[in-house]
């Protein structure tokens, strides 16, 4: 075989594999997908008889989970009960709900339904006004509002 022949079957095999990957669709772009759950079984969590709590999933490692968890802390009353759920001391609780990223922070009515969660870092101020919302509705101020 002559080298024009080999340089004619590379370039027939360079155009075929170009063909292929032309036709081939491209990946979908990647999802974000982290879970909160809508319902927590109030049995599972401290005070259960409390009309309202605060779970904070989090983990040892994670910088911002302590201080997400500090926010929530003050929260705590004989109407809103305040746990941290942390992976290392209770990992069958984050794989129950399916938590995938700390902190997670759900705020939960008596009938375990949750009425408000945050992913990652928060304000205080932005805590501590959805809890105040939930319990009571109308409570604070409308954000979309001009006044």
């Amino acid at each position: 075989m002559t080298q024009v022949g080999l340089v004619v079957i590379a370039m027939l095999v360079a155009v075929g594999v170009s063909l292929v990957l032309r036709r081939r669709k491209a990946d979908a772009p990647t999802q974000g997908g982290y879970q909160i759950p809508t319902q927590l079984d109030r049995g599972d969590f401290v005070s259960p008889e409390t009309p309202w709590l605060v779970a904070i999933f989090t983990s040892a490692t994670c910088d911002a989970c302590a201080d997400v968890a500090n926010k929530a802390m003050v929260l705590a009353s004989h109407e809103v009960a305040v746990q941290r759920i942390d992976y290392v001391d209770d990992p069958a609780l984050h794989k129950r709900y399916k938590i995938d990223a700390v902190p997670t922070l759900v705020i939960v009515d008596h009938r375990g339904v949750v009425q408000k969660s945050f992913l990652g870092p928060m304000k205080a101020q932005d805590l501590w006004a959805a809890v105040a919302e939930c319990r009571e509705p109308g409570s604070t101020p409308d954000p979309c509002s001009s006044h």
